[in-house]
């Protein structure tokens, strides 16, 4: 008699990411069983951006999305992926005001940030200086800029398509003046792996997410009308478009040049005093 094999064991795998067009829906055929993953279960977990880089850094999820900016404080803790970052190549996060002002007038303006931790702010900190500001929602900051509270706010995620609509003007795309400073594309965010999870389940990890990726993007209709149920009101054509903003050729692979932005905006991070020096990233 032959006896039969015990079930294989499925190795549970938090996945951190943002209620975002983009991140559902390059994750929505990992989460949905669309592809294999080759021993592994994830269980997504959803937060806003910031509140995942504090995990992050507490190492409380083995995957999960991070802002370059707080990667940049990880140590050798975490690795970055190859895939699933977003970069803006040209664009990026918007500083939007009321009134109609300049990047020089940030100076003695406070503007609300949606978060410390995130790259914009890293990167609003890198073309501005100094300045007085105040951690706010992300999803607050328009509404708190149109009603007077403050006098101008960084808009990241769907924000960066609609502040328009909303009757606020434009101060700064980050993403423009980091390319005419650099002529590399802005990195945004990333996805990180715990380190210790040993470099056989980071390899399946990737895989994974790399499937994912691909396989929405070739699936585009099915992975979009996933992604729309967190666009927070946003039409159809506004989606598709903030997705392909974020979800393409640098998601699947940071490549030389991605790495090579990731290591500059570290960098200027550093001598700027915004990044304290230290070592890393790493990446995978």
């Amino acid at each position: 008699m032959i006896a039969k094999s015990p079930a294989t064991a499925m190795r549970t795998i938090h996945l951190g990411h943002s209620p975002d067009p983009d991140d559902a829906f390059m994750f929505y055929p990992l989460l949905n069983g669309k592809i294999p993953c080759d021993g592994l279960a994830f269980e997504q977990v959803l937060d806003g951006i910031e509140t995942l880089n504090r995990r992050a850094l507490k190492r409380e999820l083995e995957v999960t999305a991070a802002s370059v900016h707080a990667c940049a404080l990880m140590g050798k803790t975490y690795r970055i992926l190859d895939c699933g970052a977003s970069v803006g190549d040209g664009y990026g996060p918007i500083v939007v005001s009321r009134e109609p002002m300049t990047l020089k007038d940030l100076a003695g303006t406070e503007v609300l940030v949606p978060g410390i931790l995130t790259t914009a702010f890293l990167a609003l900190r890198l073309a501005a200086g100094r300045f007085r500001m105040k951690a706010t929602p992300f999803d607050q900051i328009p509404g708190e800029v149109l009603s007077g509270k403050a006098e101008a706010g960084l808009l990241i995620h769907e924000g960066q398509l609609t502040y328009a609509g909303m009757g606020l003007h434009k101060v700064v795309d980050l993403g423009v003046w980091w390319k005419e400073k650099t002529g590399l594309p802005l990195p945004l965010g990333v996805n990180v792996v715990r380190a210790d999870l040993g470099d056989a389940t980071i390899r399946k990890i990737h895989g994974a997410l790399k499937s994912s990726i691909e396989w929405a993007l070739a699936h585009r209709p099915e992975a979009l009308a996933s992604a729309s149920e967190y666009g927070r009101g946003i039409d159809a054509a506004t989606t598709d478009r903030f997705v392909s903003m974020y979800v393409n050729e640098w998601t699947l692979s940071l490549g030389a040049r991605g790495r090579k932005a990731i290591d500059r905006l570290i960098r200027d991070g550093r001598e700027a005093g915004v990044i304290p020096d230290g070592d890393g990233p790493e990446f995978a």
